[in-house]
């Protein structure tokens, strides 16, 4: 693209209908805030990150905190004046800038990057003061109508209260999303004149500022119509929440990974899942999470901001949270590795096992109602059944160190901080409270007692 592209969002509204405290461009579909989603459309437009401009108002500093890292520039409007003032407050910041400027709205997700190309293109080849995204609707009531000229470009952009009954017929509506030449748009915004109704000023009253002054809009005709739907209640939030994910799972499922009834599976945005690795139904894979290939996600569980390399698989059930499992690790079913593990190569974690800032170390297994917090846990170590390491003493954690090839018997009680030495056996049932040397057997439980006939006195 030989012009410069800049991309105005505008994002200042708080969305009263949404029935919240939360600005409604900081709710979440699809694992992003619905703004996020839109900024990542307008990243492969934009002639750079710095040529996007967010319009921020209510709450305005939680949207900043949400955009953080992506290079994205701010302009805010203290008074929500309506969509042509917003776009106005981005002038100081896009004027000195020129080229083309395309404007969207924090609040449509499903805008597609290839849907804004598509627009800057057929702007950058027309000589149109604008073009105009529209679409047709099957019931256009309540939206904008397009009125085409003879030569089919825009005449105008008729609101459903002042359309006459021939314009309510007109299918097509108005998203309004533009491309407009930077040039004419900042020459002509300041003849907007407040809504004498709302008082407010209406972006779409520059169709008709530029039609006066011989210009012409020209229109795109979008034919997915659900590319451009905005959220203005929990209701449609959802709704673009499940076409969200609808749209991620097709497209790893065109990539290569299986998706066993993809309607009950929820993917987040930014999740990368490797080619022919499965996943099972009723699967949660959320966050920055990075699945490598030859995988597999049973039924239920839930992986958050987590790695898992080639190989891994992941039984039903479990749950993952910031934890990086290595090649050919296996996990559960109905374990829980709550945060900050690392589960090296060809490790297993069990049923009913907890993890929680804990290295399980290559071929290390612990198979049966566990808990390891705060360890580190060398190569192939057996951890019996029922072993708890007591990593709190009431005020702090405490680190628990057990070397190599060592065994810890079942219903063993580890109490931190201790170190096992490698190639040591810890008997079942022991409580550890200190250092045990390398290859050494280590008791910690009472002695035995045997008392024939007691259960016969007790009873009498």
């Amino acid at each position: 693209m030989s012009e410069y592209v800049s991309v105005a969002i505008l994002a200042a509204g708080l969305g009263t209908r949404m029935r919240s405290r939360k600005a409604k461009v900081l709710h979440r579909a699809g694992g992003l805030t619905l703004l996020e989603h839109v900024v990542q459309a307008a990243t492969p437009v934009a002639s750079s990150p710095e040529a996007i401009v967010a319009v921020v108002g209510h709450q305005a500093e939680q949207v900043r905190v949400a955009l953080a890292g992506r290079g994205v520039r701010f302009a805010e409007q203290t008074e929500q004046k309506g969509t042509g003032h917003a776009l106005a407050c981005c002038r100081e910041i896009l004027q000195p800038l020129g080229g083309l400027v395309v404007v969207a709205y924090g609040d449509c997700p499903l805008l597609c990057p290839e849907t804004l190309l598509a627009l800057v293109a057929r702007q950058a080849s027309s000589p149109a003061a604008a073009t105009l995204i529209t679409t047709v609707l099957p019931d256009p009531h309540g939206y904008g109508r397009i009125v085409r000229d003879e030569a089919g470009n825009v005449a105008a952009i008729v609101e459903q209260k002042a359309a006459t009954e021939e314009q309510q017929r007109i299918g097509e509506i108005n998203s309004g999303i533009y491309c407009f030449r930077g040039d004419l748009l900042w020459k002509h915004i300041g003849e907007l004149h407040p809504n004498p109704a709302s008082g407010e000023l209406y972006l779409t009253d520059l169709v008709e500022i530029l039609n006066g002054h011989g210009h012409h809009i020209v229109p795109m005709e979008v034919a997915d119509s659900r590319e451009l739907l905005g959220v203005n209640t929990r209701v449609e939030l959802a709704e673009v929440d499940r076409l969200l994910r609808e749209r991620k799972s097709r497209e790893l499922m065109l990539s290569g990974v299986t998706i066993v009834r993809p309607e009950t599976v929820s993917v987040d945005a930014a999740v990368q899942i490797g080619m022919d690795t499965t996943v099972e139904p009723f699967a949660q894979i959320l966050g920055n999470t990075v699945i490598g290939e030859d995988c597999h996600i049973g039924t239920g569980s839930i992986i958050r901001d987590s790695i898992l390399e080639d190989g891994v698989r992941v039984e039903d059930f479990t749950l993952i949270g910031t934890s990086r499992l290595d090649r050919g690790a296996q996990v559960g079913p109905f374990a829980r590795l709550r945060f900050d593990n690392h589960v090296e190569s060809g490790a297993h974690v069990g049923n009913f096992v907890e993890l929680k800032k804990t290295r399980l170390g290559a071929g290390a297994k612990s198979m049966h109602l566990a808990y390891l917090g705060d360890a580190s846990i060398g190569d192939k170590v057996n951890v019996g059944a029922g072993t708890i390491i007591c990593n709190y003493d009431g005020k702090a954690k405490h680190q628990t160190k057990i070397g190599k090839n060592s065994f810890v018997g079942s219903n063993s009680t580890l109490v931190a901080p201790v170190e096992i030495g490698e190639g040591s056996y810890i008997a079942a049932g022991s409580v550890i409270t200190e250092t045990v040397p390398d290859d050494t057997l280590a008791l910690g439980r009472a002695r035995q007692a045997m008392k024939p006939g007691w259960p016969s006195r007790r009873r009498k």
